[in-house]
């Protein structure tokens, strides 16, 4: 079903929620996705129109993720009609002012204080329901890297010995994630899915693909964002601040700096390889190309980061010398 019939059902739906109530409906944004939204006004109130093709996306796992948030009290977009055969959905509005749209080297401090202790929050909710952050699944993340950006985008040709510096990389990479403690994980929680609204902590959306996985996979997702850099120092303070609030709220038990700090900086390699392939692949497969700029600043966490541990030297040698971006 094409996008415009695939709209025009959408109105129809919303006809049969609300009678014969005028309203205006308008792109609110767009997505990485194949969701589309749409700001719906009317004297019933102004919602969030959510137009998710349930062939192409996770909806039960959108509506079972967001039960289990708002169980823990956090801001999400509550969900105030569906219809799920269909995949539209009428959410809370949460205006329009992303994370990103308000950071600065004056408020950094404060507003990533409360996108952290929601965190901790989020980390303390039942996940045992959730998919879990496999070793299949890390290593498939990990091969859009390989498979989208070096062989596609850059058309490079990798030697053998080039697909198994690559292979050990992932592995080590791999065993990273699953040693550590495993819990809720949002799985996209960074500047572009936290919002500027009127409570304490940030409203927090696109959080369907969650999963049961890596404690510090959440927390590199925020401090080192694919889409606004801080100096190393700086996140170095934010992670160990945030590593004492998960110690002080006995979700884990304690932990040096030197483990955390080794388990978030590889965590954050696994995740940059995943951006780098996606963004690659927006590019590519869904003429998407406005991604392309977020990738220097992606691949320039992997060469500052993976050159600092015998894990990851041998990449970071292999980036160096064959990835010009």
């Amino acid at each position: 079903m094409d996008s415009d019939l695939r709209l025009a059902h959408l109105h129809e739906w919303i006809k049969e929620t609300f009678g014969d109530i005028p309203y205006t409906l308008e792109p609110a944004s767009e997505d990485a996705s194949f969701r589309r939204y749409f700001r719906l006004s009317s004297e019933q109130g102004q919602y969030i129109a959510v137009d998710a093709p349930p062939e192409k996306e996770s909806n039960e796992a959108f509506v079972t993720v967001t039960h289990l948030l708002e169980a823990e009290g956090l801001p999400v977009p509550h969900i105030h009609y569906s219809f799920m055969d269909a995949g539209y959905f009428l959410l809370d509005d949460f205006g329009n002012t992303l994370l990103l749209d308000i950071l600065d080297a004056e408020n950094a401090d404060n507003l990533y204080s409360d996108a952290l202790e929601a965190l901790t929050v989020i980390q303390q909710a039942p996940a045992h329901s959730l998919p879990k952050y496999s070793q299949e699944l890390l290593l498939q993340e990990m091969e859009l890297f390989q498979q989208w950006f070096l062989l596609r985008l850059l058309d490079i040709k990798l030697s053998d010995s080039s697909v198994q510096v690559l292979r050990r990389a992932f592995a080590h990479l791999t065993n990273n994630a699953l040693d550590q403690p495993q819990v809720f994980v949002h799985r996209d929680y960074h500047s572009r899915n936290l919002m500027k609204i009127d409570t304490d902590w940030p409203g927090i959306i696109d959080y369907q693909d969650a999963v049961c996985g890596p404690l510090t996979y959440d927390a590199v997702s925020l401090l080192r964002d694919c889409y606004i850099q801080w100096p190393n120092e700086r996140v170095r303070t934010w992670a160990l601040d945030y590593r004492d609030r998960l110690m002080e709220k006995n979700i884990v038990p304690h932990i040096s700096d030197e483990t955390f700090l080794k388990w978030f900086d590889l965590m954050g390699v696994q995740r940059h390889l995943k951006a780098i392939g996606i963004f690659a692949r927006l590019n590519l497969r869904d003429k998407k190309p406005g991604y392309l700029k977020d990738i220097p600043r992606t691949l320039g966490y992997i060469k500052s980061v993976a050159p600092k541990y015998p894990e990851t030297r041998e990449l970071a040698d292999f980036i160096d010398e064959k990835v010009v971006f």
